[in-house]
């Protein structure tokens, strides 16, 4: 232990001294405006390639050399990387609007508010509606399938056709829409996917009265992930601060620990509920899933029952409670990076300090476990690329801007992803797109370079947070 403290210090000297003196002569403000500039080419250009009709289909994959897009149809949680860069550039155009002049928000807001009802109105093709037993009650619901429909609202959702975290995501932006838009739909529309993300949340007795806790991957599965818990942690504590100074109350279905089956219902101010719910969500994925390296591990496994299973209590049906047993899988950049931001809303809210505590670790050990100096590029960290990498360390940027309010060096470890992403546009940006690999750049066989639509989304979105990172310390002197 004292070897790594000595080997964090040491790097987190680097990482100051790199954020406060890295940037030159060049003010902040001006950085932030190119930044910001260069979300808004990234996001056209995206829209451009990968997008075909009025009703917005994406195509996954487009080609710029080629150009050709795939016929594979994007699912919802790549859709929805579009709706985050929008979210992403609106976000950061009212800051500019409030911190340095509203130039670029006269200009460029009503476009962008635009593109998001559109996106929002298409992403209806991947709605659908079931009925699912969970444990505590049997409802209908209106949900966000993984694949796209043919049309509005027919879209497949039983069982393992949706998952919770599609609609994490997409309760995360509805939240961060209604924050920009002041639009009530945004915000009724994420509290009902709220409500049934939440339905999942294991609330069945183990043999010591405690709930099991952990939301399955989705419905039709039993293992509990870090990408279907950590998700929810920060639109819950958003929920929770909207209606903190407001006595609305919601519906709490739980089950009795005194006999450990009996189902019971109460009514709950919203802001009680919602704050109760994050700190379980947070507790559950702490205490099951993080590592000995202190980062976070993929899911809990080896789950009994081995599939869902339905149980009678009293006559009436239910979700059968489901142990894990098992930590597993490899650790991925935003199952640290969600709850990164997870521990830094939950330190805002709260004020607890143990919240800060674990950001502040998390910030150090996910940087000395993702970023990698020199490996492609000397004096360059990079970042893995495979799978679906780029998007995910994209969520771990972002909750290193979260934390930076309280944690300074968490400015150093973003300062990462601009020098990336300025090295890329520089050197390698072709029709206005990215490469896959921001460092090393084009494959050399033309057809081997298919582009991710959801990562060109989340260079863009990249680039919207840290303009706004480049203001922070201007918005706190506001």
């Amino acid at each position: 232990m004292p070897a790594m403290m000595k080997k964090y210090g040491v790097l987190l000297l680097l990482m100051f001294i790199t954020y406060i003196y890295s940037f030159g002569s060049e003010n902040k403000t001006a950085i932030a405006e190119r930044n910001l500039i260069r979300a808004m080419e990234s996001v056209d250009n995206t829209i451009s390639a990968h997008f075909t009709g009025d009703d917005m289909k994406m195509a996954r994959f487009y080609n710029p050399y080629t150009n050709k897009r795939s016929d594979e149809t994007g699912s919802v949680w790549m859709y929805t990387s579009g709706i985050e860069a929008v979210n992403a550039v609106l976000h950061a155009l009212k800051t500019h609007k409030q911190v340095v002049n509203d130039k670029m928000y006269k200009k460029y807001y009503d476009k962008y508010k635009r593109l998001l009802y559109d996106l929002y109105d298409n992403a209806d093709y991947y709605l659908g509606t079931f009925t699912l037993t969970s444990y505590t009650r049997t409802n209908e619901w209106t949900v966000y399938g993984v694949n796209r429909g043919s049309k509005k609202g027919n879209a497949k959702v039983a069982g393992i056709e949706n998952v919770y975290d599609d609609q994490m995501w997409l309760v995360r932006e509805l939240l961060e829409s209604y924050k920009i838009t002041g639009d009530k739909v945004f915000l009724e529309k994420a509290e009902y996917l709220t409500e049934y993300v939440l339905d999942g949340w294991d609330c069945t007795i183990d043999e010591s009265g405690n709930e099991r806790g952990g939301i399955t991957w989705g419905p039709g599965y039993v293992s509990k992930h870090s990408c279907s818990n950590g998700p929810m942690v920060s639109p819950l504590v958003w929920l929770h601060e909207i209606y903190k100074d407001k006595d609305a109350t919601i519906t709490h279905y739980f089950i009795d620990k005194s006999d450990k089956v009996t189902r019971k219902q109460s009514q709950m101010k919203k802001s009680d509920y919602y704050l109760m719910f994050a700190k379980k969500v947070y507790d559950w994925q702490k205490e099951y899933l993080i590592r000995e390296d202190g980062v976070y591990a993929d899911m809990m496994g080896g789950c009994s029952p081995r599939n869902p299973e339905i149980e009678l209590v009293n006559g009436v049906e239910y979700r059968k409670g489901i142990l894990c047993r098992d930590k597993v899988g490899p650790a991925i950049s935003y199952n640290s990076g969600t709850m990164l931001s997870g521990a830094a809303d939950l330190y805002h809210a709260t004020g607890e300090i143990i919240y800060k505590n674990d950001a502040i670790s998390l910030s150090d050990a996910s940087f000395v476990y993702f970023a990698k100096k020199d490996e492609e590029v000397s004096g360059y960290y990079s970042y893995k690329i495979n799978g679906f990498n780029n998007w995910f360390n994209g969520v771990l940027m972002r909750g290193y801007a979260d934390c930076y309010p309280f944690y300074i060096n968490t400015g150093g470890y973003a300062r990462t992803f601009q020098q990336n992403l300025d090295f890329a546009y520089n050197k390698f940006r072709y029709k206005g797109l990215f490469p896959t690999n921001l460092l090393l750049g084009w494959n050399k066989n033309r057809e081997e370079n298919n582009l991710e639509g959801m990562f060109s989304f989340s260079f863009a979105a990249e680039y919207a947070v840290l303009s706004r990172l480049m203001l922070n310390d201007k918005m706190n002197t506001k």
